[in-house]
């Protein structure tokens, strides 16, 4: 049976639809390192309770049990997905060695680094997972001293890679090849990019300076790497869910090793909360329903994320990555459809500048999309007035998306301003403001490390949940896959253009024949 024909589904959908959406009732969940505030979402006795049923339905209990415990939680590839373990300050029996050893390793490859003073910069060389985890902790935590400068080169277009290693000296410089499976082309090419110009910069042993971190070991040795400069991951961590293990190498070389233990013990403390509060107190799970509410329900496609810290710039790209890449699928366990819409569109930007972009749509476009806000109580800079503006601004936009404008309201302003009662009528048009929508507002009491780490385990814990009650698995990712095996073909047939190794669209076929001549040309 598929989800929409489900009664557990259709008395959570009806609960929905007759909830209140209007934040008549204060709702605040604590959580570690964060509050949540959930009054802008919709909300009902009657709504909890069916959640209650939906999620019996949905075996989310023991899903929830597989993911802590190290069962097939990815069960389209039959492996756990554990990342939890990563942070767990005991890991489980079954991978307690190996993840504590590495742990220690990572930490031990710092305090010698740091005991030498040795590598002032780091460039780091990943995509996806690999890239994006790091990049956000470094960009988030910096404000609080560095003691490396880290570049980051993610795409394979050459001028990311360029443009890091224009910055750097290349005698003073760590490579780190960030690859699950050390096949992937982005951290590759860029690393024969790297490696040639510590070459040409008459470094005598270039791959001393190379560190490799993935679940690849042979790989990286055939490389030349030395095993002492591999760090490893394992098939059961998916890529966007890595962070936590040796891919955190430049978050501890940059930050230092007591900032990335914090980083875990957030994150930690947020796994221990998911796994035993409550449903009416759990935030992750609370957040999810409230966008399974959003998505499948409301028929909202998209989700808004507008952090008002600058320092948070890289949350949106990061969560994009998390949500689509595990929520973007419609087969469930036995290949049906869900039959209801799942995973949302993620974009957005910090906030003041968002409200200068697309505020607008939010406020008074027919289609409109959630938001979650996320705010710092306290800042970490000296400018007390702006930081309050900064608050009321988050506060303001909120409470517009929720409150809304009528056309009575509206009518009113206008006819203060305008003699001409008809011309009144006509701006008051132009004012109305639908409210009614719906948004999270997530506080941090200020940023930290162990503020930071609970608030990206709070978006895990929710993609979760929320695969779980549509029945899709947020932990495999073939949609990728099949753009890598299409791109590989297409590679091979610019290496040899005489060969066509597969059939094409003509499209695609007319620029590989275009481009293959202009390179013989």
């Amino acid at each position: 049976m598929s989800l929409l024909n489900s009664p557990a589904w259709n008395r959570f959908a009806t609960a929905a639809r007759n909830a209140d959406r209007r934040g008549e009732q204060l709702r605040l969940i604590n959580a570690p390192g964060l509050r949540l505030d959930l009054t802008a979402q919709a909300h009902s006795p009657a709504l909890q309770e069916a959640a209650v049923a939906l999620l019996e339905q949905q075996g989310f209990e023991a899903a929830r049990a597989q993911l802590f415990d190290g069962g097939d939680a990815n069960w389209t590839e039959q492996r756990p997905a554990w990342h939890t373990a990563l942070r767990a300050p005991q890991p489980p029996a079954q991978v307690a060695a190996a993840v504590l050893a590495e742990r220690e390793r990572v930490r031990q490859f710092v305090r010698e680094a740091d005991a030498a003073t040795r590598y002032r910069c780091v460039l780091h060389l990943g995509i996806g997972g690999s890239d994006w985890g790091p990049r956000l902790v470094n960009r988030a935590l910096r404000y609080g001293g560095i003691h490396r400068e880290v570049h980051f080169a993610s795409n394979v277009d050459s001028h990311s890679v360029a443009d890091a290693m224009v910055r750097l000296d290349p005698h003073e410089t760590l490579v780190i090849v960030a690859s699950k499976s050390f096949t992937t082309t982005e951290p590759l090419a860029n690393a024969e990019v790297a490696m040639n110009w510590l070459r040409d910069a008459g470094v005598a042993d270039p791959i001393k300076q190379v560190v490799a971190v993935t679940a690849n070991v042979e790989a990286a040795l055939n490389l030349g790497i030395s095993p002492d400069h591999i760090f490893q991951i394992w098939d059961w961590v998916g890529g966007r869910y890595s962070l936590w293990s040796a891919i955190g190498l430049p978050v501890a070389l940059a930050l230092g090793n007591d900032t990335f233990d914090q980083l875990l013990a957030g994150a930690a403390a947020m796994d221990e909360h998911f796994h035993h509060a409550p449903l009416a107190e759990n935030a992750p799970l609370q957040l999810a329903l409230a966008g399974v509410v959003n998505r499948s329900v409301l028929g909202f496609d998209s989700l808004v994320i507008t952090p008002y810290d600058s320092r948070l710039f890289h949350v949106v790209p990061w969560a994009q990555q998390l949500e689509m890449e595990s929520l973007g699928k419609v087969a469930t366990a036995d290949g049906s459809p869900t039959g209801v819409p799942t995973g949302p569109a993620v974009w957005g930007m910090p906030g003041t500048d968002c409200q200068h972009t697309f505020f607008q749509w939010l406020h008074q476009d027919a289609a409109g999309a959630p938001v979650d806000f996320i705010l710092c109580e306290q800042p970490d800079h000296a400018y007390a007035r702006h930081h309050e503006l900064l608050i009321a601004n988050c506060l303001a936009q909120r409470a517009a998306l929720l409150r809304g404008k009528s056309f009575e309201e509206a009518l009113a302003e206008t006819s203060q301003v305008e003699a001409d009662p008809a011309r009144a009528r006509l701006l008051a048009q132009h004012k109305v403001h639908p409210g009614g929508r719906p948004s999270s507002l997530i506080v941090l009491p200020h940023l930290e490390a162990y503020t930071l780490g609970a608030l990206l385990a709070l978006y895990e814990h929710k993609v979760f949940a929320q695969g779980v009650i549509w029945g899709i698995n947020p932990f495999d990712q073939w949609g990728v896959e099949f753009g890598k095996a299409l791109a590989k073909n297409i590679i091979r047939e610019l290496d040899a253009p005489s060969q066509q190794v597969a059939p094409q669209d003509p499209s695609t076929r007319f620029w590989i024949d275009a481009i293959a001549r202009r390179h013989q040309d």
